[in-house]
């Protein structure tokens, strides 16, 4: 099992504390296409927090990999991000001073990977999302849906255990967002796990799992029976 949640709950300290989740119990294995989905205030952007590792939990377990990082310090859970957890982020969140392929490379630079490795991994990484032809190319030259992909490049710099993706076809317009739902197709077809927080049904269509979260609770988690089919 690569997640697993027990009992885990998120108290924010303001006023006599607001649950943002309650005491969720949650399993996913490894190689799972799960989307989490909500109204505002579900506790979805909670969760993502959570799962990785941005914050911890108020109480409850997690369990990343077989690991318990629901009590480690900050500096431990720094070091996890960084080795276990690949993310993928509405506005991008690249660093508009760096070509693409330096911006590919960032995890691997605070791995203290040597230059020429991270060089060459990060040119792979560019040819496989098909930017291959822009790696000298800065941010502000390249459109939404490759900045997009240059992050999703970024997020496999460390060959995570798990993709987390946060309303990743929000600032994208309806085509650019099929080209890059195809991508996430394509990284689980190659075995990736991916955890998309959307609220969008047809990303959430592309996904084989749906969780649905409601006052912090998981009020649904079903199946996309169609996408089962047409594997």
């Amino acid at each position: 099992m690569l997640i697993h949640l027990e009992e885990l709950w998120k108290v924010y300290p303001v006023g006599p504390g607001v649950a943002a989740l309650r005491g969720v119990d949650l399993a996913i294995e490894a190689g799972e296409y799960v989307a989490i989905m909500g109204p505002s205030g579900s506790g979805k952007s909670t969760m993502l927090n959570l799962l990785g590792c941005l914050d911890r939990p108020t109480r409850g377990r997690y369990w990343l990999g077989g690991q318990d990082v629901s009590g480690m310090s900050d500096d431990q859970l720094s070091d996890v991000r960084n080795r276990r957890i690949g993310f993928i982020f509405q506005s991008f969140n690249l660093i508009s001073q760096m070509t693409l392929v330096e911006n590919i490379e960032v995890p691997l630079f605070y791995q203290g990977i040597p230059r020429r490795l991270r060089r060459s991994r990060g040119m792979e990484l560019a040819a496989m999302v098909g930017l291959g032809e822009r790696m000298d190319h800065r941010p502000s030259e390249l459109s939404g849906g490759q900045q997009q992909r240059a992050a999703i490049a970024r997020s496999l710099a460390n060959d995570p255990l798990v993709l987390l993706a946060d309303e990743p076809t929000g600032n994208l317009d309806s085509q650019t967002s099929q080209e890059i739902l195809a991508l996430f197709d394509d990284l689980h077809r190659r075995g990736r796990t991916l955890i998309l927080v959307t609220h969008d049904e047809g990303v959430a269509a592309h996904t084989h799992r749906v969780i649905r979260l409601r006052d912090g609770l998981v009020d649904s988690d079903r199946r996309n029976h169609h996408q089962d089919q047409a594997e």
